[in-house]
């Protein structure tokens, strides 16, 4: 019972601060929602950025080169070989 009346006296505390403050807890859980979705955004641009760069540099161009190379030799004596 102690713990029910301690709750409800922490809610009436936390909403008259808030009206104190001027920014009701509606606003407060809008702008958190606006900040978190502005920072997954910024979050995703930055990984999609950097897989690209990943993606383009000089190392992965000439590995997929040396693979692809290596493929095509691994092919052709594989086919010489069957004839």
């Amino acid at each position: 019972m102690r713990l029910y009346l301690a709750v409800a006296v922490l809610m009436l505390a936390l909403v008259a601060y808030t009206d104190a403050q001027g920014e009701s807890v509606e606003q407060k859980f809008q702008r958190f929602g606006e900040q978190f979705s502005e920072m997954g955004q910024t979050l995703a641009e930055k990984a999609k950025t950097t897989f690209q760069d990943l993606h383009n540099s000089e190392f992965a161009v000439s590995s997929r080169n040396w693979f692809t190379e290596q493929f095509e030799k691994v092919k052709s004596k594989l086919t010489e070989g069957a004839q």
